[in-house]
């Protein structure tokens, strides 16, 4: 049971300095909404905090300092303006009251967690709130995506041994997961509802009021650390699950020469339908995040089935998809070998820049197992980065001096629904054959989908 720890000295809310320690798609705009809020949106009161924003990427703190933020998750005009010191010295973090660790949560080879990056920030952090000249008690707060009991299992006992320091007597901690979703100008961070908690009812009040102080959604605050962890897991988790099993359907339905498209349009017509669609699965949440949840309970002695069957199903999407293409290009008359085929889409999602756990790789590297000429088009993605883990054949533009014998549209980037009629027809041989995953394309074009 929690117990309100006395005498204790929380930083002042409204004039503390917040470190974020790691600056990709969720830290930076964090940081960002942190920085522009003035105003207190519960108390109204005038907030003056002070806004560190650290990351190990020399590379990254170069371009934020230049306002350039390559996962064009935040604006030039937004850094030009933003009141944050971006920094790579840990020397700065003396500085802050409040330590937030937004750092990537992977999954290695063998599709274990990657702690190695949690691990890395509380060391540094442990290492820093040693070494503080302040009166008040530090507050550290986990967002990374983790299962349910790391933050207290792992990251605390690495805090208190390095720090030498006590929870809840020298510092307190906190877990509010992250639920950025890149490329989304829609549900941005202040607009979605933020689950906090902490690791006494003193530091889960004061979490809590930290962020509804900028988070125009509201909060919620957890009964747990736990909890709150396991909330974020499990979001991810269902998604990837209703995702699998409308993928599983696609497949019986291509079986029967059922377009899955159409059936969901017709199911949709009932009000508690779930309308999700097939497709690629990737990115490093609902790709990743069901991992961290099967380790833990086989870590436990549970063998959680339906949720390892879903991932099998979304991860050989991949393959399946290219067998299904092949299986089309025999029938059109196509020589397999030496073809020519264009993956229109890159990144793990629409109108994203982000690459990390693409799907579309498994389409490339099966592609190339029939020995298939493959080029790739991504308007989003980082060219030169992209080049460097797919063999040179990544092209921001689409190449249009060739003639392909099939395309895969595996993203549904914008730029693709601009394309007209007239222009796909110009990309493809007379006949060749279209896969569009996405279902963006004229129904004219007589494309394939899922």
């Amino acid at each position: 049971m929690l117990k309100l720890v006395k005498n204790s000295k929380l930083p002042n809310i409204y004039n503390c300095t917040v470190a974020i320690i790691g600056l990709g798609y969720v830290g930076l705009p964090l940081a960002i909404a942190i920085s522009k809020n003035k105003t207190c949106k519960k108390s109204y009161k005038k907030l003056e905090r002070n806004l560190i924003g650290f990351d190990i990427s020399l590379k990254r703190i170069e371009e934020l300092n230049s306002n350039i933020d390559k996962t064009k998750e935040t604006s030039k005009s937004e850094l030009e303006n933003a009141e944050i010191i971006f920094t790579s010295n840990k020397n700065q973090l003396k500085l802050a009251d409040v330590f937030i660790v937004t750092v990537p949560t992977p999954i290695n080879n063998k599709k274990n967690p990657d702690l190695n990056p949690l691990i890395n920030a509380s060391t540094t952090i442990a290492e820093i709130i040693n070494s503080r000249e302040k009166n008040s008690k530090p507050i550290i707060i986990y967002e990374s995506t983790v299962f349910p009991g790391a933050t207290e299992e792992l990251c605390i006992p690495i805090l208190e041994r390095i720090s030498g320091l006590k929870l809840n007597k020298g510092f307190f901690c906190g877990f509010s997961p992250e639920r950025i979703n890149p490329g989304d100008k829609k549900h941005t961070l202040d607009k979605i509802v933020k689950v906090t908690s902490g690791s006494n009812k003193e530091a889960a009040k004061w979490i809590d009021e930290f962020y509804s102080s900028f988070i125009s959604a509201g909060t919620f605050k957890a009964s747990s650390i736990k909890i709150a962890e396991a909330a974020k897991i499990i979001e991810n988790t269902q998604r990837d699950l209703n995702i699998a099993l409308i993928n599983e359907l696609a497949i019986l339905f291509k079986r029967m020469n059922i377009d899955t498209v159409d059936v969901l349009e017709a199911a949709q017509t009932k009000w508690n339908f779930l309308p999700f669609k097939p497709g690629l699965v990737g990115g490093h949440c609902i790709g990743v995040d069901p991992y961290y949840l099967t380790y833990k309970a086989e870590e436990l002695g549970y063998s959680p089935e339906i949720i390892l069957s879903g991932r099998r199903i979304n991860d050989n999407m991949g393959k399946w998809i290219v067998e299904q293409l092949v299986k089309e290009m025999v029938k059109k008359g196509l020589i397999i070998a030496k073809s020519k085929v264009l993956i229109l889409g890159l990144a793990f999602k629409e109108n994203c820049t982000d690459i990390r756990n693409t799907k579309v790789e498994d389409i490339f590297k099966s592609l190339t197992e029939y020995n298939i000429d493959t080029y790739i088009s991504d308007p989003c993605v980082d060219i030169d980065e992209a080049n460097k883990k797919f063999n040179n054949r990544v092209n921001k533009n689409i190449p249009n001096n060739i003639s392909y014998d099939a395309i895969i549209v595996a993203v549904g980037h914008k730029e693709y629904t601009f394309i007209s009629t007239t222009e796909w027809k110009a990309l493809i041989k007379e006949n060749g054959v279209i896969f569009d995953l996405k279902s963006i394309l004229p129904r004219e074009l007589g494309a394939f989908r899922l």
